[in-house]
C-alpha cells in the first residue's frame, strides 16, 4: 500500500513564518518551564553550542593560569637557590664547586703586595667509581707516603659522590698521580693564599684556613666586611676583587722587624714588641711581634709563644706612664712646671714603701721628676690630682676600656680592682694597671699632635677624616709642654741613648720589674721606650718593647735605658728617611721652652 499523501504546501511570499508564541507548562517537579513547541533540531544545537563554547574558553583560561603560577613558582625558585645559603650548598654537586673561593690581594699604603692567591691542585675521589678501594689506596700512599691509610681506605669504600683526600699538593704529586690512571681520583685547581713577606707582617694580615677563609689579623676582618657571604651565594668571582689597602708601609715593617730581631739576639731576650703610628692620622704605619709566625705555615700561630703581644697582650708598662701622669698633673691646673715635690725619703702608703731607683733625695721640680723617672715624685703628684681625677683621665686617654681596631685580636686592660690611695700611687708610675702595646701607643699620640685622641687604624685615614674622629683629652698648651719634657729627657734624662743625629726624638724610657710567683722580680724586666719625633712637630710615635733583656756585660744593668732606647734609636734612623722626615744637617739651638723647664 502506498503511504497516505500529504497536502501540498502553498507556497510563501511575505517571509519566513513566525514562530508560534511559547507555551507554559508545569511539570512534576513543579518547576516550571516555557517550551517552544516548534523548537527545531537547530535552536537546540546552537544551544549546546555556546555553552560549550564558554566552557572552553574558560578552561582555557584555568589552563593558562596554571602553567602561569608553575612557571612563576620555578623562576622564584631558581632564584632563591642562586641567592640563598642554601642554594650555595646545593649548587656545590661538583668537584669544580668545592674549591677554595677566591679573595681579594692585601697591598701596603704604596701598592706593594702582602697576600695574594695562588693556582694549587687537590687530590679529591668520587668513591662511586673506584674499582678496588685498597689498590687505590695503595697506589696513592706510594705517591704521598704520609696519608693516612685507614681513612683514605675507609673514605673510597663508601658510595659517596665526592670525598677531599689531600688539599693543595705539588705539582710533582700531581704528575706522579695522574700517570697512576686510578679510576675515580681527581684533582681541582683551587684558590691558596700566599704571603711573600712571609712573617714580616704575620700578626697584622693573619691567615686563613683550607678553605681560603680569614680567620685571624686583617683577612678575618675582610670577611666580616661581606665578602663571606659573597663566597657563599657563590659571587665571589676569580677576578674583579678590588684590592685591600692597609695603612702599612711594608719598608717600615721590615725595618722595625729586623731591628726587633737584632735586638732578640742581642740581649737574649723572650720577646720583642714594636708599633709606629703617624700621631695625625693614628695610622698604624708598622707593627711588629716577636716571636712571630709564618702565616703561609699557619699551624705556627697556634704556638702560645708567637701570640700578638701588640694587641692582645696587656702589660705593666712601668715607667712610660709617668708621661700621662705629669700631663694629667699639668692639664689638671693644679700643678705647673716650676712646682716642686719632696723626694728627700722613700714614700709609705698603707704600710708599703715607695722608693726611686736612682733617688737624688731631694725635692724635685716637675722636669726632673719627669727625667730622673722619680716614682716618689710622679705619686706625689696623681695624689694632688686624687683618684676620681686620675681614674677619670685614663678613661678619657682610652686606657681603661677595650682597644677596638680592625684586628679581631684585642685584649682588654686589667685596672686595680679597687682604686685606693696605694693602687693611685702605683698605678702613676705603671705599676697595678696592665695595657696593651698599642693602647700605650694610641694614648700617647694624643699627648704629642696637640691634644686629640685618635682612634688607631690598620687602613689608610685621611686628615680630615682623622679630625672628624678626634676628640680633645688636653689642653694644647699641654701637649706642648710634654713634647719640652720628651725632648729634654733624651737630651739630659734616661733617654740619651735614644738620641738620633739630625733628628729631634724626645721621649720616655720605662723599667717595669714583671710578677713572678705573685711577686715582684728584681731580675726579670720588662722593657719599654717610648718616643716621637721631631718633637718641635711630631709625625710619628714610635714605641720599643724588649721583654727579659739580660745585661750585654757582666755587672751591667739591664734598664731599658740600655736596650730599649738605643733600639728604638735605630728604628728611627733606618724609618724616617722612608717616611720623609728630613734630617737637619745643623741642628739650631733647641726651643727655648725645652731648656726653660730644665732650669
Amino acid at each position: 500500500m502506498r503511504p497516505p499523501m500529504r497536502p501540498p504546501m502553498r507556497p510563501t511570499t511575505a517571509g519566513p513564518v513566525p514562530h508560534p508564541a511559547p507555551q507554559f507548562c508545569p511539570n512534576s517537579s513543579a518547576e516550571q518551564t516555557w517550551r517552544y513547541p516548534h523548537a527545531g533540531k537547530r535552536g537546540v544545537s546552537g544551544a549546546l553550542a555556546a555553552r560549550a563554547e564558554r566552557q572552553g574558553r574558560w578552561r582555557v583560561a584555568f589552563a593558562m593560569a596554571g602553567f602561569g603560577l608553575l612557571y612563576a613558582a620555578l623562576a622564584t625558585r631558581l632564584v632563591l637557590l642562586g641567592v640563598s645559603g642554601d642554594g650555595g650548598a646545593a649548587q656545590r654537586s661538583s668537584p669544580a664547586d668545592l674549591a677554595a673561593a677566591a679573595r681579594p690581594d692585601i697591598v701596603d699604603r704604596n701598592g706593594e703586595i702582602l697576600a695574594t692567591d695562588i693556582k694549587t691542585a687537590s687530590l679529591y675521589g668520587e668513591p662511586r667509581r673506584i674499582i678496588d678501594a685498597d689498590e687505590a689506596t695503595e697506589l696513592l700512599s706510594s705517591v704521598l707516603p704520609d696519608i693516612d691509610t685507614e681513612r683514605v681506605r675507609r673514605q673510597l669504600a663508601t658510595d659517596a659522590g665526592f670525598v677531599w683526600l689531600r688539599r693543595e699538593i705539588t705539582r710533582r704529586e700531581q704528575q706522579a698521580i695522574h700517570r697512576l690512571g686510578i679510576p675515580g681520583i681527581g684533582f681541582i685547581a683551587e684558590n691558596r693564599r700566599f704571603y711573600p713577606g712571609g712573617e714580616t707582617a704575620s700578626h697584622i694580615l693573619g691567615h686563613v684556613n683550607v678553605d681560603n677563609q680569614g680567620i685571624a689579623g686583617i683577612e678575618k676582618h675582610i670577611d666580616t666586611l661581606g665578602l663571606a657571604d659573597l663566597h657563599q651565594a657563590g659571587f665571589a668571582l676569580e677576578r674583579g676583587l678590588e684590592p685591600v689597602r692597609l695603612s702599612l708601609d711594608l719598608r717600615v715593617q721590615h725595618a722595625l722587624h729586623d731591628e726587633l730581631n737584632k735586638a732578640l739576639e742581642r740581649y737574649k731576650a723572650i720577646a720583642a714588641i714594636g708599633v709606629v703610628m703617624d700621631v695625625r692620622t693614628g695610622e698604624v704605619v708598622g707593627m711588629s711581634s716577636l716571636p712571630d709566625y709564618n702565616p703561609n705555615n699557619p699551624v705556627e700561630a697556634l704556638d702560645r709563644d708567637r701570640l700578638n703581644r701588640a694587641t692582645v697582650g696587656v702589660f705593666e708598662m712601668g715607667s712610660t706612664f709617668k708621661t700621662f701622669t705629669t700631663a694629667m698633673a699639668l692639664d689638671s691646673g693644679q700643678i705647673n712646671l716650676q712646682d716642686t715635690f719632696d723626694a728627700t725619703q722613700p714614700l709609705r702608703v698603707a704600710s708599703f714603701t715607695i722608693d726611686d731607683f736612682h733617688g737624688k733625695r731631694r725635692w724635685l721640680s716637675v722636669p726632673e721628676i719627669y727625667i730622673y723617672s722619680s716614682n716618689i715624685g710622679t705619686a706625689r703628684m696623681a695624689m694632688a690630682v686624687g683618684i676620681e681625677g686620675q681614674k677619670a683621665f685614663l678613661e678619657k686617654l682610652g686606657l681603661l676600656s677595650t682597644l677596638r681596631t680592625e684586628l679581631p685580636e684585642t685584649g682588654a686592660p686589667i685596672p686595680p680592682a679597687k682604686w685606693s690611695k696605694l693602687s693611685s700611687a702605683t698605678v702613676s708610675f705603671g705599676h697595678g694597671i696592665s695595657v696593651s702595646p698599642l693602647q700605650t701607643a694610641a694614648a700617647a699620640a694624643a699627648l704629642v699632635n696637640g691634644g686629640h685622641f685618635i682612634p688607631p687604624t690598620f687602613l689608610p685615614r685621611s686628615q680630615a677624616k682623622a679630625a672628624a674622629l678626634a676628640r680633645r683629652v688636653v689642653r694644647q698648651e699641654t701637649s706642648r709642654k710634654m713634647r719640652d719634657l720628651m725632648r729634654l729627657n733624651v737630651l739630659k734624662g734616661t733617654g740619651r741613648r735614644a738620641a738620633v743625629e739630625g733628628y729631634r726624638v724626645g721621649g720616655k724610657t720605662g723599667t717595669a720589674e714583671k710578677v713572678v710567683n705573685g711577686r715582684y722580680s728584681s731580675s726579670k724586666r720588662f722593657n719599654t721606650f717610648l718616643a716621637a719625633f721631631p718633637m718641635d712637630d711630631p709625625r710619628y710615635l714610635v714605641l720599643v718593647i724588649i721583654d727579659e733583656p739580660k745585661s750585654e756585660k757582666k755587672g751591667q744593668s739591664a734598664t731599658a735605658g740600655r736596650n730599649a732606647a738605643p733600639t728604638l734609636a735605630a728604628v728611627v734612623r733606618r724609618i724616617a728617611p722612608m717616611l720623609g722626615v728630613e734630617p737637619r744637617l745643623t741642628d739650631p739651638d733647641e726651643p727655648a721652652t725645652t731648656l726653660a723647664a730644665m732650669r
